[in-house]
């Protein structure tokens, strides 16, 4: 960005921006929090990271990320140079001139937007907000959070937004594990709150990514977010109504997709599954259907994608017993079942919202003994919703280990896992995500699922 603010407290914030002498302070140091950190560092700007496990701040400032795609060599290089830190005293919260939050957003058992993470944290920022910072909500949420819950809370030091500090929204845009999209070269969403806001946000942004995108509002960039995902929901749910209506008919929906996605315009090809996982997928729309009650709206068309992909697990566990009785005469109850992936997509080791976890439930439920086998997963973490699962240890494919089960469920079609090994060996496989036929290993006792 090369416009720049002429007078006033906002040209020194943006001269320190682009002099790189500005300290960026990130709030949440997981999936997101800890590629922005690194993406910060590589463009020349000291890093001070908040999170509020020790541990895992522990770990960071030693270079060990938990995350299984992302080194960090880098972070403990930056570390020992005095560049990067990470912390779990919010008391240094007036340090960094930039607060950036990057916490979790997640629903309720009653499926209404959980806000306490964003409330919680922006009243510590509160409790030491000084003068001339900028602070940026990226936590995905429904349009009109950082005017209406953000800010008055901030507001209530005394401090005005716009003149004393600035406050902009800029949606995360991650896509974990993916090669050709990390965090600099994904195009960012800029809104503030003010002309001001949204010039120092963008700049700030404007050196850590390809490109920034600026709109008119913070609830417009909020609603920029929701509308990606949301759009995704759609198309998964509607790919998996259609599963089921061409498997009634005996289509193959894989071929159809496979076919259809050689039409060059108008078609965008999607896949079923197993059910949504990530952290915003499955979250998203609900975001979106709640805040439009407020204003009588119902969001009909969302809630039905919702619903329907809500659903795929348990169709999934319906196919997996009419696949026992047809092929091995074997009932649910007492069976043995080998799920293969517990992270919710291939290649990475995020747990966050997998309908695996709902799947070994439900499986369970109905007298089942369910192992698990990712190599990205050796131990499941603890969650909100599944914690009965936390601590299970994820078992080795040996040779002849995979024959004792009855069945292999395969949730998560990891690269690393050999699919002709697998069905070579397996009495029955379940695929939800056509892992096998794509690498070369259909047989007769393959069931697409």
């Amino acid at each position: 960005m090369h416009e720049t603010i002429q007078t006033g407290p906002a040209s020194d914030i943006l001269r320190r921006v682009q002099d790189r002498s500005f300290k960026v302070g990130i709030i949440g140091l997981g999936y997101v929090g800890v590629p922005l950190a690194l993406a910060a560092l590589r463009a020349g700007y000291e890093v001070l990271g908040f999170d509020i496990n020790a541990a895992r701040v522990e770990d960071l400032n030693r270079g060990r990320t938990g995350i299984k795609h992302i080194e960090g060599a880098e972070l403990e290089a930056a570390a020992r140079a005095g560049r990067f830190l990470a912390t779990d005293d919010f008391s240094r919260l007036e340090e960094p001139d930039g607060l950036i939050i990057c916490v979790p957003t997640p629903l309720t058992r009653h499926r209404e937007p959980d806000l306490s993470f964003v409330t919680k944290t922006a009243e510590a920022i509160a409790g030491r907000l000084r003068k001339g910072q900028l602070i940026v909500l990226e936590s995905t949420t429904y349009p009109g959070t950082t005017d209406e819950v953000v800010r008055p809370i901030l507001e209530r030091t005394g401090l005005k937004s716009g003149q004393d500090f600035y406050l902009a929204f800029s949606p995360e845009r991650e896509d974990p594990g993916n090669p050709n999209f990390g965090t600099a070269a994904i195009p960012k969403v800029v809104g503030g709150d003010g002309p001001e806001a949204l010039r120092i946000a963008q700049e700030l942004y404007g050196q850590l990514v390809v490109t920034t995108v600026p709109v008119s509002s913070t609830a417009t960039a909020e609603a920029v977010k929701l509308t990606e995902n949301i759009f995704r929901s759609v198309n998964i749910a509607l790919v998996n109504e259609l599963k089921v209506i061409y498997a009634a008919m005996g289509i193959d929906i894989w071929e159809v997709i496979d076919a259809a996605k050689t039409k060059p315009f108008g078609f965008m090809p999607f896949y079923p599954g197993p059910g949504l996982g990530g952290h915003c997928i499955p979250i998203d729309p609900f975001y979106l259907s709640w805040k439009a009650r407020e204003f009588d709206i119902t969001a009909r068309f969302i809630e039905l994608a919702g619903e329907i992909n809500t659903a795929m697990p348990r169709l999934v566990v319906e196919k997996l017993a009419q696949a026992l009785d047809q092929h091995l005469g074997q009932g649910l109850n007492g069976a043995r079942i080998l799920v293969i992936g517990a992270a919710y997509k291939k290649n990475v080791d995020d747990m966050r919202e997998s309908p695996s976890l709902r799947l070994i439930e439900l499986i369970e439920q109905r007298g089942a003994t369910v192992d698990y086998h990712d190599p990205f997963v050796p131990v499941i973490p603890p969650t909100r919703e599944h914690a009965a699962l936390a601590g299970r240890r994820s078992v080795e494919l040996l040779d002849g280990t995979v024959g004792s089960y009855h069945a292999v469920l395969i949730a998560t079609d990891h690269d690393a896992v050999d699919y002709k090994a697998l069905v070579a060996q397996a009495r029955l496989v379940i695929d939800t995500r056509n892992a096998c036929e794509r690498n070369g290993a259909s047989a007769a006792h393959v069931v697409k699922a």
